[in-house]
């Protein structure tokens, strides 16, 4: 097996995952102090599911990431406590700044998800190079 595999306590696994989701109505929300701050929680928030976010890039409209899900947890539900905590800490942090930045209402509702596969490199490239070469966006 490949090094790249990891262990649970009955099962070795490499399970990455290309995932995109958007905010509610597709609005350029993603920006200023909100993209500086949004990665940091993704991260967090992904640790606490056992899981690692091997590459993301934050557009203005719209979130990539690639990321390693253990076979224990569901991609559904580990994309909607990413989705539903972070719309959390967003309202808490800028909701007194900004209108419309309550907890419901900053992600659309759904995902776009597909499995890496061997192909890893090419996919982490992709989302590398979303945006050209700014580099404030990544996480």
């Amino acid at each position: 097996m490949s090094n790249s595999y990891q262990s649970l306590s009955h099962s070795k696994w490499d399970c990455k995952y290309h995932v995109v989701f958007v905010p509610k109505y597709r609005k350029k929300a993603i920006f200023g102090e909100i993209r500086q701050h949004l990665g940091g929680i993704f991260h967090e928030l992904a640790r606490q599911k056992e899981c690692c976010i091997l590459e993301g890039h934050l557009m203005r409209d719209h979130v990539h990431m690639c990321i390693a899900i253990p076979p224990k947890h569901a991609v559904s539900s580990v994309i909607g406590f990413l989705k539903g905590k972070s719309a959390l800490a967003i309202a808490r942090q800028f909701g007194g700044k900004q209108r419309n930045f309550n907890g419901e209402n900053f992600w659309a509702r759904g995902y776009a998800v597909s499995t890496v596969g061997f192909e890893e490199e090419t996919v982490r490239r992709y989302i590398r190079e979303q945006e050209g070469n700014e580099q404030s966006g990544r996480f």
